[in-house]
């Protein structure tokens, strides 16, 4: 199945710089400053930093389906991340929904790299993270994440009420 082209100019509002410290959670500690702040839609142009350990999506094993998403993860330690993502909400689950992904280099394998879809990680020493909020209106935040049936369940990015 191939959805057609779906897109939507958006009001970009508040520009952030949020730095997360040695041993705090990565995923956790984005969602607590988006909720401190009221941030339910924006993006990550681009964040870096350390992580002490990461679970990626990612398998050694053959791919079964290569047309179906991967649902398995990988943990890795000790990275120098660079990354990005967008920052959508969820209006089945109330609650943000980042999809972040990194490309890592692993410190003690001569920098070998892993590049992935983030599930979790550790911060090891600090990660420097520029956020960027999108506007929505009222009714609605501008960005937001539901799974779609007809792929997988994939969450798909979609805007303001619609998908």
């Amino acid at each position: 199945m191939s959805l057609p082209m779906r897109f939507a100019q958006v009001r970009t509002g508040r520009q952030f710089v949020l730095a997360l410290d040695h041993g705090e959670d990565f995923l956790e500690g984005l969602a607590r400053f988006c909720e401190e702040q009221d941030i339910q839609s924006g993006y990550i142009p681009t964040f870096v930093g350390g992580f002490r350990s990461a679970r990626l999506v990612g398998t050694c094993e053959p791919l079964a389906d290569p047309e179906a998403p991967l649902w398995a993860e990988i943990t890795v330690e000790t990275l120098e991340a660079l990354g990005g993502g967008t920052l959508a909400w969820d209006p089945d689950k109330n609650c943000l929904a980042p999809h972040i992904h990194v490309a890592a280099g692993i410190k003690g394998a001569e920098a070998e790299g892993r590049v992935s879809h983030l599930l979790g990680a550790t911060v090891q020493f600090i990660s420097e993270i520029p956020i960027i909020e999108v506007l929505g209106d009222p009714a609605s935040p501008a960005l937001t994440r539901r799974r779609e049936s007809s792929l997988y369940d994939v969450p798909l990015l979609g805007f303001g009420s619609g998908l």
